[in-house]
């Protein structure tokens, strides 16, 4: 037995708070116009509807089952975001200001401020959640962590923040602006905006992403423009961008950070003092402030090392320079692994420290007579490569373990948060493909799961 029901679809009300009435009224305000196949508003013309419902093995009032959101794209190596979000709101929950006091944009805001406060929830893995407001006040989903690094009044939605950014294009895409995506289908939980750190390969094929998603705030490099979903992620920039960061290089030093109160240093150029963070340099990354890093070790003694540039992708001549440039403050070990630290670009950007030495070797040590002559040390060869089944998800070997430490050694180690370890995990698999990026491979030659010849060059 089947029933037969009619009902007629109504706009949602306009001041009706409720989770349904806003989700309609958000897909009515991105759906498409009559004239492209959308549908006429129900102000302008009521639809009937017959929809037949099964009497049998079914109480109505009972509690329907809830549709099951759409499926992401991807496999279980291509996460797609579990990242829904809750409504506008004030910083700490309350109601947001309504009308053009929500959307006045806080002014002075800098790239480097927006990446900076992105990794203070990285820092603290500020878990995931829809309805919780950390204790800066944001809202800790995908939207609510924008809205914290770009320094709003509120936590806003991926349905609002287009209203305080401008559309720009990949090509012009800098670290602190976003990739949105919006799904009028599920605008909740198949929505989801990520914030661009940075480009991780010459070839603009993947990116660092600072993203709120569960179950933590987390830092990966990312495939443009995302995992699942990618024609669908549009890039924005954040109007109220502090004059001459457009470029992601200079900084009037007039800024503040609106969370912290503090502003940034000049060097009197129109260039900010501050250091951009660890990620801005090593393989694969490619931006201004390695151009910029190349050019103060040259003003500083480092031009030897360069047959061409400075450039602004990451090469060994950067790498070489600024080891030259630590050696010559004394530092060694990790203090002098090649990689720009807080240290290195105090002490360039400031004129501190020892310049670089020149190019000669020092002469050999002559020994005193008598003393008994130093054993060379033994020699070892590149140990055989144990098969590619030993590093995969879910492997447990001293294999793993032997290649994280040699990735250490070489200078590949900034995704180990702890280790490494002789259990395979992502971070192993990052480092290993930073190592195969720096050979200037690619596509799956640079997947990050060793083979024989990463193995070879690996302990070569």
């Amino acid at each position: 037995m089947t029933r037969l029901l009619e009902f007629d679809e109504v706009e949602p009300d306009t001041d009706c708070i409720c989770p349904g009435c806003s989700a309609r009224r958000r897909a009515r305000l991105h759906a498409a116009a009559v004239q492209d196949g959308g549908h006429a508003s129900a102000h302008s013309v009521r639809r009937r509807a017959a929809v037949l419902f099964a009497a049998v093995g079914t109480v109505i009032g009972g509690g329907a089952a809830a549709a099951a959101a759409p499926t992401p794209g991807g496999s279980s190596s291509t996460p797609a975001p579990r990242s829904p979000q809750g409504g506008v709101t004030g910083r700490f929950g309350g109601d947001p200001a309504g009308g053009p006091a929500r959307l006045q944009a806080v002014q002075g805001i800098t790239r480097e401020q927006i990446i900076a406060r992105a990794q203070g929830w990285v820092d603290q893995k500020v878990p995931y959640s829809m309805s919780s407001n950390w204790s800066d006040g944001y809202r800790q989903d995908c939207s609510g962590y924008v809205s914290m690094a770009w320094g709003l009044a509120a936590s806003e939605t991926t349905w609002t923040l287009p209203g305080l950014a401008d559309r720009i294009t990949k090509d012009e895409l800098q670290p602190g602006d976003v990739l949105i995506f919006n799904n009028p289908s599920n605008p909740q939980a198949g929505s989801h905006v990520t914030i661009f750190g940075g480009w991780a390969d010459a070839a603009r094929t993947s990116y660092l992403a600072y993203e709120q998603t569960s179950p933590s705030t987390i830092r990966r490099t990312t495939p443009y423009a995302y995992w699942s979903n990618a024609t669908g992620y549009l890039p924005y920039r954040y109007k109220a961008l502090s004059p001459g960061g457009a470029d992601g290089s200079t900084d009037p030093g007039t800024g503040t950070d609106p969370g912290t109160g503090t502003g940034s240093s000049s060097d009197g150029t129109g260039q900010s003092t501050a250091f951009p963070g660890a990620d801005t340099f090593g393989p694969g990354r490619s931006n201004d402030y390695i151009t910029r890093l190349g050019q103060m070790l040259v003003q500083r003694g480092g031009g030897r090392f360069y047959t061409e540039g400075p450039g602004p992708t990451w090469g060994e001549a950067d790498r070489k320079a600024t080891e030259a440039f630590q050696l010559a403050q004394g530092w060694t070990g990790a203090e002098a692994d090649g990689l720009p630290g807080r240290d290195t670009w105090d002490h360039l950007v400031n004129g501190k420290g020892e310049d670089i030495g020149g190019g000669s070797p020092p002469p050999p040590v002559t020994p005193a007579p008598g003393t008994p002559p130093t054993a060379p040390p033994p020699a070892t060869g590149v140990p055989a490569f144990p098969g590619a089944e030993k590093f995969a998800p879910g492997q447990s070997n001293s294999y793993v373990q032997q290649l994280g430490e040699q990735l250490v050694r070489k200078g590949f180690g900034r995704y180990y948060s702890q280790g490494p370890g002789p259990r395979w995990s992502e971070s192993d698999r990052l480092n290993t493909q930073a190592f195969q990026l720096s050979l200037g491979w690619s596509g799956d030659e640079a997947d990050g799961y060793p083979g024989p010849d990463t193995w070879r060059r690996l302990f070569g």
